[in-house]
C-alpha cells in the first residue's frame, strides 16, 4: 500500500471519529431553532426572565421526542412546586435571611433525598423542585416583594420553552424513542435467548455472564418509561417494553434455575425431558406469543399430570415448574416486543422499580445541605457582591450531581464545562455582538456554541461538558432587550460559576464520600433487610421483586471491585440473596392463596413457619408435605402447589449452599 493510500485511510478514520454524523447535526439544528424560537417568544411576551426560556430549552435538549416530553412534564411540575414553596418560605422568613437560608437548605435536602428514590425524569422533577426555590427565593432575597412576579415569570418561561421544543421536535420529525428502543430490545431478547439456550444445553453460564446481560437490559428502562407520551397508543407501547424487560430478567434467572433442576432428575424421566424440550424450543426459535402460550398450556398439563401421580418427586416438580417459568418469560418477552412495535395492549403491565440505598440517599442529601450551608456562610462573611447568584449556581449544580450515576465524573465535567461556558458567553457578548443590538445577530452568534455543546452532549464521555456548556452559556450571556454590556458584572458572574464548579468538585470528594466498598456494603444491607421482609411474608409480588433485584445487581456489578476471585464470590452472594428473596416472596404469595383450601391449613402453616425460621430441613419437609397433598386437590390448586413447592425447595437449596454467608449477615436463614 502506498503512503498516499495509507494517509487517505487515516484521514477517513479521523473523519469518522471527529466529524459528527448527520443525526447529530439534525439534533443540534433542532435545539438551536427551539432555543431561538423560545427566546424570541419570551422577548415578544416581554417576560422578565426571557433568558430562562432559552435555558429551559437547553435543559430539555434530548435526542428523542419521548425523552424530551417526559422531561418537560416533570420540569414544569417541579417548577410549579418549587415556585409555591419559594413564595411560602419568603412569606414566613422574609425578615430573617438566616432562617430563610436554613429553610431552603432543609427543603433542598428533602428534594434531593426524594429524588434518590425516583426514576429518570421523575427524579429530575423532584430535584428541580428543590433548586427552583433558590432561583426564585434566594435570587430575590434582597427584594422579597418581587418573588411572586419572578415565580410567575419563571413558570411562563418554562412553558414557552416546553412549547417551543415540542413544536420543533414535531415539525422537524425528531426521532421517536420507541423506534430507537425496538432494535435494542430485539437484540437484547436475542441475546438472553442465546444465554438461556446455552444454559439448557451445556449448563449454567454463571453469575458473571448473568450480570453482563442485566447490564445490557437495565439501561433500557429509562427509554421504556419515556414512550407513553409520544403516540396515541404510546401507553401500550411503553407497557409492552416494560413487560419485555421484566421478562428478560426472569428468563435469565429461570434458565439458570432450570439448568440446575435438570441436574437433579433422572434422564429417563420422559415427562421432564419433554418439558425440557419445550423450554428449549421456546428459547431456540422466534415463536409468536400465541405459540408460546400453547406450549405453556402443555407444560401446565404435564405439571398437573405429574402431581396426580403418587410417586411424584419434588425434583421433578421443580424441573417442570422451571420449564414453565422459562416458557412464560419467553411468551411475555415476545408479546412485549410485539406490543412495542405495533401498539397493541400487551398481556400485562408491570412496574420496573429501581433500587436505592437509604444510606446513599441520606448522604447525598446531607452533602448538598452541607455544601450549600458552607458556601452561604462563606459568601455572607466575605460580603461578595452577587452572592445570591452564586448560591443559586451552587444549589443547582450540587442538586444535579446528586441524581447522576457518578457524581465525581459529573463534577469533573462541570469543572471543565463552566469555564468553557464562560468563554463562549464572553466571546459572543464582547467579540461577536460587541455592543450591537439585534436578534438575528444574536441567533447567528449562538449557533456555533449550541452545535458544539450538542455534539459534546451526544458523546457519553463528554456529556456533562456539553450539557453544562449548553445550559450555562445563555445563563451567563443573559440575553435581554436591549442587551446589556457590563464587563465587570459579566466577569463577576463568570468567576462565581467557576467557583460554584470548584465547590461542587471539592464537595463530592471531601464531604461524605462513598467508596465502592461502602456502596457494596450498603447494597448488601438493603438486600438483607428486603430478604428478611420476604422471608417473613412481606413485600410486593415476585415480578416486582425480580426487577428490583435485577436493578440492584446492575448497580452492584458497577461497584464490584477487587481481584477476579473476590468479584466472582461477591456476585455469587448477591445472586444468592436475590434468588432466595424471589423464592420466598413467590412462596408466600402462593401460600396466601392456598389458605382458603381447608385440607391444607396445617401444611400451609408448616410451610410459612419454615420460611420465617429459614431452616433448610424444615423447608424441604414442607415442600414434600405439599406434594403429598396434591393428588386429592383440584387442578388449579395443584398448579399453585407446584409453584409453592418449587419455591420452598429453591429456598432450602440456596440456604444450604450459602449458609455461611447468610450467617455472616445475621439472617433468619442462619
Amino acid at each position: 500500500m502506498t503512503g498516499s493510500a495509507r494517509w487517505g485511510e487515516r484521514f477517513v478514520d479521523a473523519a469518522d471519529r471527529w466529524v459528527p454524523p448527520p443525526s447529530a447535526w439534525a439534533f443540534a439544528l433542532r435545539i438551536w431553532i427551539a432555543m431561538m424560537l423560545a427566546l424570541a417568544a419570551a422577548f415578544w411576551l416581554q417576560l422578565d426572565s426571557a433568558s430562562s426560556a432559552a435555558v429551559g430549552v437547553a435543559i430539555l435538549a434530548q435526542p428523542k421526542r419521548g425523552q424530551a416530553l417526559s422531561k418537560a412534564f416533570y420540569r414544569f411540575f417541579g417548577t410549579l412546586v418549587g415556585g409555591i414553596v419559594a413564595i411560602a418560605l419568603l412569606a414566613l422568613f422574609a425578615q430573617d435571611r438566616v432562617l430563610l437560608l436554613v429553610g431552603f437548605a432543609v427543603w433542598l435536602g428533602l428534594c434531593v433525598f426524594a429524588a434518590q428514590f425516583l426514576q429518570d425524569t421523575r427524579a429530575y422533577g423532584a430535584m428541580l423542585a428543590g433548586f427552583t426555590v433558590a432561583i426564585i427565593a434566594i435570587a430575590h432575597i434582597d427584594a422579597p416583594q418581587t418573588a411572586f412576579e419572578a415565580a410567575i415569570g419563571r413558570v411562563a418561561a418554562i412553558a414557552v420553552a416546553i412549547v417551543a421544543i415540542t413544536f420543533i421536535n414535531d415539525a422537524l420529525a425528531s426521532p421517536t424513542t420507541w423506534q430507537a428502543l425496538r432494535p435494542r430490545l430485539a437484540d437484547a431478547v436475542a441475546q438472553v435467548k442465546a444465554f438461556a439456550r446455552e444454559a439448557l444445553e451445556t449448563g449454567d453460564p454463571g453469575p458473571e455472564r448473568s450480570a453482563a446481560l442485566i447490564g445490557r437490559i437495565a439501561p433500557m428502562r429509562a427509554d421504556a418509561n419515556a414512550i407513553a407520551g409520544e403516540l396515541d397508543d404510546g401507553v401500550n407501547r411503553a407497557a409492552g417494553a416494560r413487560s419485555a424487560i421484566a421478562a428478560l430478567y426472569v428468563l435469565t434467572a429461570a434458565s439458570r434455575a432450570l439448568s440446575a433442576a435438570m441436574a437433579r432428575v433422572e434422564r429417563t424421566d420422559r415427562v421432564v425431558q419433554e418439558a425440557h424440550g419445550i423450554a428449549l424450543r421456546a428459547v431456540a426459535t422466534d415463536g409468536s406469543a400465541e405459540a408460546l402460550a400453547r406450549d405453556g398450556a402443555r407444560l401446565r398439563d404435564l405439571i398437573d399430570a405429574s402431581l396426580r401421580a403418587p410417586t411424584c418427586s419434588v425434583d421433578a416438580v421443580m424441573a417442570l415448574q422451571r420449564a414453565l417459568d422459562v416458557t412464560n418469560a419467553a411468551t411475555f418477552a415476545a408479546d412485549g416486543l410485539a406490543a412495542l412495535g405495533d401498539g397493541h395492549a400487551p398481556l400485562r403491565d408491570v412496574a420496573l422499580p429501581t433500587h436505592r440505598d437509604f444510606q446513599v440517599a441520606l448522604r447525598a442529601a446531607l452533602r448538598v445541605v452541607i455544601a450549600f450551608g458552607l458556601t452561604a456562610s462563606f459568601f455572607i462573611l466575605a460580603g461578595l457582591p452577587q452572592s445570591s447568584f452564586a448560591l443559586v449556581q451552587v444549589a443547582a449544580t450540587c442538586s444535579l450531581s446528586a441524581v447522576t450515576p457518578d457524581p465525581r465524573k459529573f463534577a469533573l465535567g462541570v469543572l471543565i464545562g463552566m469555564p468553557l461556558a464562560a468563554l463562549c458567553a464572553g466571546t459572543i457578548l464582547f467579540a461577536v455582538l460587541n455592543g450591537n443590538q439585534g436578534f438575528p445577530l444574536l441567533a447567528i452568534a449562538m449557533a456555533p456554541v449550541v452545535f458544539l455543546a450538542c455534539f459534546l452532549a451526544l458523546h457519553p464521555p463528554t456529556f456533562t461538558v456539553g450539557f453544562i456548556t449548553l445550559v450555562f452559556t445563555p445563563v451567563l450571556l443573559a440575553p435581554e432587550n436591549p442587551q446589556s454590556y457590563d464587563p465587570q458584572a459579566f466577569l463577576m458572574n463568570a468567576l462565581l460559576v467557576v467557583i460554584a464548579a470548584v465547590i461542587l468538585f471539592l464537595t463530592v470528594r471531601l464531604v461524605l464520600p462513598i467508596a465502592s466498598s461502602r456502596h457494596r456494603a450498603f447494597a448488601l444491607e438493603e438486600a438483607r433487610r428486603d430478604l428478611a421482609e420476604a422471608l417473613a411474608g412481606g413485600g410486593g409480588d415476585a415480578t416486582t421483586r425480580t426487577s428490583l433485584n435485577a436493578d440492584r445487581l446492575f448497580q452492584f456489578s458497577a461497584w464490584n471491585s477487587g481481584n477476579g476471585a473476590v468479584r466472582r464470590a461477591s456476585l455469587h452472594h448477591a445472586f444468592a440473596l436475590a434468588q432466595l428473596e424471589a423464592a420466598a416472596a413467590r412462596a408466600h404469595a402462593q401460600l396466601r392463596e392456598l389458605r382458603r383450601v381447608g385440607g391444607l391449613t396445617a401444611r400451609i402453616a408448616q410451610a410459612r413457619e419454615a420460611l420465617v425460621t429459614g431452616c433448610s430441613a424444615d423447608l424441604e419437609r414442607a415442600a414434600q408435605a405439599l406434594i403429598r397433598a396434591a393428588p386429592g386437590e383440584a387442578r388449579d390448586v395443584r398448579l399453585k402447589l407446584a409453584r409453592a413447592t418449587t419455591d420452598l425447595a429453591t429456598a432450602a437449596q440456596v440456604i444450604q449452599r450459602h449458609g455461611r454467608f447468610f450467617r455472616r449477615l445475621s439472617l433468619p436463614s442462619s
